[in-house]
């Protein structure tokens, strides 16, 4: 992985912090029963802090990091969490004082052997490592979600970072080198209106990258489309997305 910070949502960091799915209560549930104590969390490539907020409430202190300033500066405050502006192998944690150390849709984007050692460094003897991502999403309506998945995979497809290929691997063929645990499935879902999800779409970096490219925003034409077959547009309809786990244990 590059060790360059490439940051495409900076430019969009408010959008992206309103628009953005949030994660299951449920995964923060288990993560928290791997630790043998709670005292200090660190969330890496925090973004907007919808990771890093839900791990407030269950530990005593929470670090959330991210190279985006911007970002972060869309990330609600906590008494509970110190964010920082750093990128993801200067964590400026003391050794051995983290007991579970996550990263949320950002893996890809990180310099791993250098994030790798820094987690290694900083976690506790028997602390966790827990990375995930959210692949495409899909609509409850076969139509419907045949409209989404042609605009994501035709219409921006060519428009995605190649990171993105990761992130539809579910991060399974990135190294991981730590005991690995085989913890349950999760999923995410939202229920959302049709103003929503194309707010959700337009802060994809294919998206903006997209509208770079050809100077025309095309989630307009996806609207259109989608407001056909969906009815009444306020009225939420039920999104999910996959969401891939991968979880190991300092082994030291």
């Amino acid at each position: 992985m590059s060790a360059t910070f490439k940051d495409h949502f900076s430019s969009i960091a408010a959008q992206y912090a309103a628009y953005r799915p949030s994660y299951p209560q449920e995964l923060f549930d288990y993560l928290v029963s791997l630790c043998a104590e709670r005292r200090l969390a660190w969330d890496c490539a925090c973004g907007n802090g919808q990771a890093t907020l839900p791990l407030a409430d269950r530990f005593q202190s929470v670090l959330g990091s991210d190279a985006s300033a911007k970002q972060i500066g869309s990330a609600p405050l906590h008494p509970r969490v110190r964010y920082r502006v750093a990128p993801a192998e200067d964590s400026g944690l003391e050794a051995r004082s983290a007991d579970l150390v996550t990263v949320a849709q950002a893996l890809h984007w990180l310099d791993l052997p250098r994030f790798y050692a820094e987690v290694e460094r900083v976690l506790k003897p028997g602390g966790a490592l827990a990375v995930w991502t959210y692949t495409s999403p899909h609509l409850d309506d076969p139509h419907l979600d045949g409209l989404l998945q042609r605009f994501n995979h035709e219409t921006v497809g060519p428009s995605w970072p190649k990171e993105r290929r990761l992130v539809e691997e579910g991060y399974r063929s990135l190294p991981f080198p730590f005991p690995e645990l085989e913890g349950p499935e999760f999923q995410l879902q939202q229920h959302w209106n049709l103003s929503h999800l194309l707010g959700y779409v337009r802060s994809w970096s294919a998206t903006q990258r997209f509208i770079g490219e050809h100077g025309v925003d095309p989630v307009m034409a996806l609207g259109a489309m989608l407001a056909e077959g969906w009815g009444d547009g306020e009225a939420p309809r039920r999104i999910w997305w996959p969401l891939p786990l991968r979880v190991g244990r300092c082994a030291r």
